[in-house]
């Protein structure tokens, strides 16, 4: 029999040391700094100041957060044909539509995609320093009543799920 353990993570400590509010808010700091470099190394993008930098990246971050989605799956088959490439001129988009926050600027197309490359790969890079922690954890530990420890179900702590596979049927 397979057994499978979810667990919710909860507000455990990250690396830093932090709470899920303050890596949000170190998230976007990098953001923000992702933003600013962009802004030095790609010509057609420019930034006044901190904060112009600091409020492009929240609203980088909402357009992401709500408009993406629903661009990806309208633009699936043209993405499907150019095999993902279509994301870069996705991700080009918001980035132009962030220009609505004053100070911040981004002058033609190929600038809103070397920009919008430019900050994904810092923003990946910089996350991946950071340690950022999945919302759900997954275990495939063996089954207590198979020479596994534990008493499954009750020793699984709070927002668990708990799956055993039986007659190729997960219970």
């Amino acid at each position: 029999m397979r057994h499978i353990r979810i667990t919710r993570y909860e507000n455990n400590l990250s690396s830093f040391g932090q709470g899920m509010m303050a890596r949000l808010f170190i998230k976007w700091l990098c953001l923000t700094g992702a933003v600013w470099f962009a802004a030095l190394a790609v010509d057609g993008i420019s930034v006044t100041g901190f904060a112009s930098a600091f409020f492009a990246a929240a609203a980088i971050g909402f357009l992401n957060m709500v408009f993406r989605p629903i661009l990806l799956i309208l633009t699936l088959p043209i993405n499907v044909l150019s095999f993902g490439l279509f994301t870069f001129v996705i991700n080009a988009f918001i980035l132009k539509m962030a220009t609505v926050i004053p100070g911040f600027t981004v002058n033609g197309f190929w600038a809103a995609v070397f920009g919008s490359l430019f900050i994904s790969i810092a923003n990946w890079v910089l996350t991946l320093m950071i340690g950022e922690k999945r919302m759900y954890s997954y275990s495939g530990m063996p089954h207590p009543g198979n020479g596994g420890v534990g008493n499954g179900a009750e020793d699984a702590p709070k927002d668990t799920i708990d799956l055993n596979k039986r007659n190729d049927k997960w219970q």
